[in-house]
């Protein structure tokens, strides 16, 4: 079974390239996926350099002009991108047998979304409350994220790994946030659906009447703002469907259709680059991220909530990756099954496993889900992420592959 440990350049400018690649090559992985691209961050990290370290929006190298002169977005540059980490570590791990994966973050971009609030979602209401999403619809950011593909797949990396390929969500993730208002799961659904024109134009050419939709969901989560009772209980489609109605429903379906189109563009621009496309499903980090206890629904059940299409994607990428962001190693197996069903039998599937809190701990408990991760079907085993966790905690991986 194939593995890989994430690494952030962060990691290895602090603690020395050689000696995080000889911790790796100690866990027994076979390859260290870096963060090429990443999103802003506050992350506690327990042997870093510094033990808090603050992240920015953007790219570790620099963009190529012949890409990105002509679009209105370009990535920003992190501090010591002229330094060239990722051609360093493309080198370093060759030497040593190891493969290197290209994390890249693709549509959660604040810096860019504080500077063009027109290409980020729009709600209900017309707002644009969520600047860290970029919104897939738009014609700008489309162009953006396949350019930043294919800059990602020259760096030379086995694959380029997709973060944040799909609609977001109304939830965590702004500075200082507030609500006092008791919004339920459904009307916060509702609040991050995006209703800008591109969005609404794309639906209406699928036969949707997004103007109803909106309507809709204005007139309910409005209800909900002015006092009325929140809806309780998973989002799921009947359920929606008896909350809000056939046509936002419909309308929520449709977004399918800009994500798949999108992938399918990166995924043939990361190709002709020599690479291949992982594509990294969110829906079981938004499910279990906080405390690994998601909620019943499985996450490959629940991805249409992101505008991901399992069934379409399998037929469009070589690999998938699966965040199983749960406690219990049966729902780890019952959530890569479903994947796995989805997929089919013939595409590459990867499964993110945290070795420790909030989702695993102990060292049995970690085996006991890559176990379940094998039995399940999975091509794929890795790890999240170094920087992040303690080396005892770390130390528990050899053991896991092993077992």
């Amino acid at each position: 079974m194939d593995s890989s440990l994430y690494v952030y350049v962060e990691d290895v400018r602090g603690e020395g390239l050689e000696a995080v690649l000889d911790r790796v090559i100690g866990y027994g992985v076979a390859g260290v996926t870096v963060a090429a691209a990443y999103h802003r961050a506050r992350d506690v990290t327990p042997h870093g350099r510094p033990r808090v370290t603050i992240r920015r929006d953007g790219a570790h190298f620099a963009p190529p002009e012949d890409l990105f002169g002509g679009l209105r977005l370009v990535p920003p540059v992190q501090d010591g991108a002229e330094e060239e980490p990722l051609a360093a570590l493309r080198l370093a791990t060759a030497e040593r047998g190891l493969a290197l994966h290209g994390w890249t973050v693709f549509l959660q971009n604040t810096t860019l979304g504080l500077a063009h609030p027109d290409v980020t979602v729009r709600n209900c209401f017309g707002d644009r409350g969520s600047p860290t999403d970029l919104c897939p619809s738009h014609p700008d950011v489309r162009l953006y994220a396949v350019a930043l593909g294919r800059a990602v797949a020259r760096l030379g990396v086995d694959s380029v790994v997709a973060e944040g390929l799909h609609f977001g969500t109304f939830g965590p993730g702004y500075h200082n946030e507030r609500s006092f208002v008791p919004l339920g799961p459904m009307d916060l659904f509702l609040l991050g659906l995006c209703f800008c024109d591109f969005c609404m134009r794309r639906a209406a050419d699928l036969g949707v009447k997004a103007e109803v939709a909106r309507e809709e969901c204005s007139r309910i989560v409005g209800g909900v703002l002015d006092g009325d009772p929140p809806a309780q209980g998973e989002v799921t489609r009947a359920a929606l469907t008896a909350y809000a109605g056939p046509e936002v429903v419909a309308y929520a379906r449709a977004r399918s259709e800009v994500v798949t189109s999108l992938v399918s563009k990166i995924s043939t621009a990361v190709t002709d680059e020599g690479s291949k496309l992982v594509y990294l499903d969110a829906t079981g980090a938004y499910k279990g991220y906080t405390d690994g206890l998601p909620s019943a629904g499985l996450a490959a059940h629940d991805a249409w909530q992101l505008g991901v299409d399992l069934v379409a994607l399998g037929d469009l990428v070589p690999s998938l990756g699966v965040l199983a962001y749960a406690r219990d190693a049966a729902r780890v197996a019952d959530d890569v099954s479903a994947y796995r069903r989805s997929t089919g039998k013939d595409k590459e599937l990867r499964v993110v496993l945290r070795p420790g809190l909030p989702d695993t701990d102990s060292a049995d408990r970690l085996a006991a889900k890559v176990r379940a991760v094998r039995a399940a079907g999975a091509d794929a085993v890795d790890f999240y992420a170094y920087g992040l966790m303690p080396y005892p905690i770390l130390d528990r991986i050899p053991g896991a592959l092993s077992g």
